[in-house]
């Protein structure tokens, strides 16, 4: 049956596009965190959706499994295999298709890139409301399928909020269009809207309807010094409630940026670390500098402070808030726990996760940053076996304890299974299964990932 499907793949996406080698397959098998891999049947990379379609058929028929794939930058193990499952790899979905400059709107393949997207549109004077450090490896697909947030999500929200229309294929094989997309459309289910934040559970994305922002070329950013969290949160209210053109708001803290020096080669920004530094981004069509200058200058909590408005000066900036991922990669394999509190309880949960991450594994070395404007905290943790949870499991408890979500913005995946019930009802839960079972009858679509495997 192994030979036969693969002899079948390799017939509709050329034998090129079917790598069973070891060598080959290895960069599909391991997520970004490498912390998940596994081995896969085969690696498959359809070159269009009705490409995708005849791949499905097939697995279907051969009862093969398949993870949808896509720039594999998840963080929660989802774009992997775990068991000799088909990774269908959307990479080769790269083209954008009509760009209507009029109503600010564009189609993308699942494959292309956010930096690629971000590139084509800027020449018609258009830019796209998420943005995410990965940009130049991260595709639309995922993003989509993973409800990306990123920086710019306290302005534009996340990548549900983009979505106008879709192109999917479902576990049957079948195709379901949604194009080009309407601003209005109340035909039924919007279900577009349901694959976004599935996971590849539901559907296989392969091309996606997304609006666009305009273009803001004025640009200031501030990196502030505070005593505390408690103290950046305010100064992000003052700034939001004095200035529409609030675009970032990210807080991160001297273990972080001890880091990113260190790796980067770079200098504090200030003579003395703060307790919490709090970055600020405003974007508009005429330089609001002054205006960010004065709001800054009456809040209290403010104890150092940089500003730049040229692009050299925003780009050295944002390097102390954006240079953490790799800081922490490169110190070794990091637990990524992606969590989201009400805005009110953020402050007490960063005061009180250190603590209980020490509690929990002796030695552990948690790194903090997120984005300050939507309650969206990334606890980083090093010095932890891959396979040890027990720090996980302290912090997600200490989460729901809070009135948080075990996941902001990186999904459940694998890595979070054990813990969804911590957030989400036993209703909840039944009924998402109910829309799993509805969509993908035999389970076939990314299993393991959500729910566990049955």
């Amino acid at each position: 049956m192994t030979a036969a499907l693969l002899n079948e793949l390799r017939a509709i996406a050329g034998d090129a596009h079917v790598l069973t080698d070891p060598d080959l397959r290895a960069s599909y098998e391991t997520d970004w965190t490498r912390r998940y891999q596994g081995r896969a049947l085969c690696v498959v990379r359809p070159g269009s959706t009705e490409e995708v379609s005849r791949v499905v058929r097939a697995c279907a028929a051969a009862g093969a499994a398949v993870v949808p794939q896509g720039g594999n930058t998840g963080l929660v193990g989802g774009s992997v295999p775990r068991g000799r499952e088909v990774v269908l790899s959307l990479r080769r979905l790269a083209t954008i298709g009509d760009f209507d400059t009029v109503s600010g709107e564009v189609t993308a393949g699942a494959g292309v890139t956010l930096s690629s997207l971000q590139q084509h549109i800027r020449e018609g004077g258009w830019a796209f409301g998420v943005d995410l450090a990965s940009r130049d490896s991260a595709t639309i697909g995922g993003m989509v399928a993973t409800n990306a947030g990123g920086i710019r999500v306290i302005r534009y929200g996340a990548m549900r909020r983009q979505v106008l229309g879709f192109e999917a294929v479902l576990a049957d094989g079948g195709i379901v269009r949604r194009m080009p997309g309407l601003v209005k459309d109340n035909t039924g289910y919007d279900l577009g809207q349901l694959l976004a934040g599935s996971e590849g559970t539901l559907a296989i994305l392969t091309a996606v309807r997304v609006r666009l922002v305009p273009q803001l070329e004025r640009r200031t950013v501030a990196l502030l010094g505070v005593r505390e969290l408690a103290g950046a949160l305010e100064v992000v209210a003052a700034v939001r409630g004095e200035l529409p053109s609030l675009e970032a708001a990210e807080a991160f803290f001297p273990e972080g940026v001890e880091l990113v020096c260190r790796h980067a080669g770079i200098g504090l920004p200030f003579a003395t670390h703060p307790g919490c530094y709090v970055l600020v981004e405003c974007a508009g069509r005429r330089d609001e500098s002054a205006e960010l200058a004065e709001v800054l200058g009456g809040c209290a909590a403010v104890e150092n402070s940089a500003m730049a408005s040229d692009a050299a000066g925003r780009a050295r900036l944002w390097a102390y808030r954006e240079r953490h991922t790799e800081a922490i990669n490169a110190e070794g394999i990091p637990h990524k726990l992606d969590v989201t509190l009400p805005l009110a309880r953020l402050a007490e949960f960063e005061a009180r996760v250190r603590g209980t991450i020490a509690a929990a594994v002796a030695g552990a070395r948690p790194i903090l940053f997120g984005h300050a404007g939507d309650g969206n905290l990334h606890v980083n943790i090093l010095g932890l076996d891959p396979d040890d949870d027990r720090a996980d499991d302290a912090v997600f408890r200490l989460v729901a304890e809070l009135g948080g979500s075990i996941s902001a913005e990186h999904g459940v995946g694998i890595a979070k299974l054990p813990w969804i019930g911590l957030t989400r009802s036993a209703e909840d839960l039944a009924a998402m299964r109910a829309i799993k079972k509805a969509l993908d009858p035999r389970g076939m679509l990314n299993p393991g990932v959500i729910f566990p495997l049955e």
